[in-house]
């Protein structure tokens, strides 16, 4: 059975730190991109970074700078640290995994979230 379960959300203060975590199994990790997206209550998905098979990353341009996404293979695990956050960083944090290169949609995997709230 294919799980992603991502851990390590919680309430922070702006200018705080949190870093989240997603285990997987089910699958071979080290083939697949690892994806984190996110959604805000009221608005859509928005895509957050992404770590290749290879260990190459994506980050939006609004998301560079304060976010790090890692991957652990021998753990099957990826991480997304997040530094700075603001209030507006508010929202379910989901990771997703697919097997090929970071693109902004067709993941085959997807976990339930975390939530992450930022106080101000």
């Amino acid at each position: 059975e294919v799980q992603l379960v991502e851990s390590g959300g919680g309430l922070v203060q702006a200018g705080g730190s949190l870093r989240l975590s997603c285990a997987a199994s089910g699958f071979t990790f080290d083939d697949y991109a690892i994806g984190w997206f996110r959604q805000a209550p009221g608005k859509g998905r928005e895509r957050v970074s992404c770590i290749s098979s290879d260990g190459s990353t994506y980050y939006p341009d609004s998301m560079k700078g304060r976010f790090a996404i890692s991957r652990d293979n021998a753990e099957n695990t990826g991480y997304l640290q997040m530094n700075n956050l603001k209030p507006e960083d508010t929202a379910v944090y989901y990771c997703a995994a697919r097997k090929g290169p970071c693109v902004p949609r067709g993941y085959d995997y997807w976990g339930q979230g975390t939530q992450v709230t930022v106080s101000s």
